[in-house]
């Protein structure tokens, strides 16, 4: 359990790497469009983020699992598993598309790659593909093998959640809840753009004035079709005021010192949800770390989509449930303006929740650092804590020796007060030496994982630390 925890905390920190470069993207994609300032090149620099998450997801992935300090050639890994992976799946079936999830699957099985095989001998004739290089080559092996099993399997997971998405349409009020539940609670498998088809594309069928026929919300609502939007509505609801709501609820929950940098974080997570409806950025910073906040946001999802259904609001939109397409589409939509005070309930509802969660539970939301066994009355303390010596160089050398030398660390970086130290053999640590080095104490997850409390500190000593890694 110990290690699943370990996992899972590394899994969601490799999440902000590409998390990283989609709030820009999202909002250079919404103001090159069409209907804003028309510049297809500028919008071509936001498809790039957003048409290859799957390749980002799997070199983010691949990075945070990576057992080593020179990232290259593990991430050149990572991009061939996912290659690997669609070029195999699209042999097999071309409408397969496993999304974000084939990105995450593709990252976990390239990082193994490289730690398995990072230090593979080989004969002396192979030499130059040995060593660092040899992951290079098992890891399309290995995917092409994956491939097989996912070209199989995933065919028949898409028909049914394409036929259940059929089912929901007779289910009223009911129906939307569920489908707009299970639309956030599939992000991370990449599976909601197989429930979302259905729907978006191919639900009810309209006959304009001209005799033209229009199948699916999406498209009978642009054209003119009374009936059409009650299962779009409740997006704006989420994208506009609920994704927003969760970013200040993650702000005002950081701890004072982390305030600055989470604010520009989720303020631009905010605005990119409210102007561009790209909402990955503040869902992927905790659906990992909490599945509980992740579940719970679903849910209200689910609830805002029934809602607006009882209210009879009936909105669509082209781009997505953002503030322009509510703006543009206001005109042909039915009870449109009930958008406002139901979002600024739900506004309400998900920030009190949120807010409430993550200081009662302690969740590590970005911002925040909650360690197990050390106590939480200590943790809002560490950001005071000071090192009796401010030689950093010396500190480190010294703590470097007393984990056993560069030679047994696995895995070595720093939060926001603790350095974080992964060993091979933990019989080789001397932790008595390592207290005398006046740090504030020291706690395990794990037999082979070492958290040093230092203070805010621990950035200078961490930079130490890494350049006696390196030599």
């Amino acid at each position: 359990m110990s290690n699943f925890k370990v996992n899972i905390q590394k899994l969601g920190r490799a999440m902000l790497i590409p998390v990283a470069a989609m709030p820009l993207a999202g909002l250079i994609m919404r103001l090159s469009a069409d209907d804003m300032l028309n510049i297809p090149v500028l919008g071509a620099a936001g498809n790039a983020v957003f048409g290859n998450l799957d390749v980002l997801f799997a070199i983010g992935v691949t990075l945070g699992f990576a057992k080593t300090k020179d990232k290259g050639i593990p991430a050149l890994t990572g991009f061939l598993a996912i290659m690997t992976l669609k070029a195999g799946l699209t042999t097999i079936n071309p409408e397969i598309s496993m999304g974000i999830f084939g990105g995450i699957i593709s990252g976990l099985v390239a990082s193994w790659t490289y730690n398995r095989f990072k230090n593979q001998k080989l004969p002396m004739v192979f030499s130059y593909f040995a060593g660092e290089k040899f992951p290079l080559t098992m890891v399309m092996i290995i995917q092409t093998g994956t491939a097989v099993i996912f070209g199989f399997i995933w065919p028949f997971i898409q028909t049914g959640i394409d036929n259940f998405a059929k089912l929901l349409v007779d289910m009223g009020a009911l129906g939307v809840g569920i489908f707009m539940f299970l639309n956030r609670l599939l992000i991370p498998f990449g599976l909601h753009h197989v429930l979302n088809t259905y729907v978006y594309f191919d639900l009810g069928e309209y006959t304009s004035p001209s005799g033209e026929v229009f199948r699916g919300e999406i498209t009978r609502f642009i054209n003119g079709d009374p009936q059409a939007g009650l299962f779009l509505s409740g997006f704006f609801v989420v994208m506009m005021f609920g994704i927003p709501a969760i970013c200040l609820a993650i702000y005002n929950a950081a701890f004072k010192e982390n305030k600055q940098m989470v604010k520009g974080i989720m303020g631009s997570g905010a605005g990119t949800s409210f102007i561009a409806n790209i909402t990955e950025p503040v869902e992927f910073s905790f659906m990992f770390i909490s599945p509980l906040l992740y579940v719970i946001h679903a849910l209200f999802a689910g609830l805002a989509g029934m809602v607006c259904y009882l209210f009879d609001v009936r909105i669509g939109f082209t781009f997505g449930a953002c503030i322009v397409d509510y703006l543009i589409n206001f005109r042909i939509a039915t009870n449109a303006i009930l958008i406002v005070p139901i979002g600024l309930v739900f506004f309400c509802l998900y920030y009190f929740t949120f807010y409430f969660l993550i200081k009662k539970k302690n969740i590590p939301t970005l911002g925040r650092e909650v360690a197990t066994e050390y106590g939480t009355e200590v943790i809002e303390e560490e950001k005071d804590l000071s090192l009796n010596s401010k030689n950093y160089e010396y500190m480190a050398k010294k703590m470097l020796d007393a984990f056993g030398g560069k030679g047994n660390i696995e895995d070595a970086y720093s939060c926001n007060t603790r350095l974080r130290v992964e060993v091979k053999d933990p019989s080789l640590v001397n932790e008595q030496r390592i207290k005398q080095l006046g740090i504030s104490g020291i706690i395990k997850p794990t037999e082979k994982n070492y958290q040093v409390i230092i203070g805010l500190e621990v950035t200078y000593v961490m930079a130490q630390f890494e350049k006696f890694l390196e030599e």
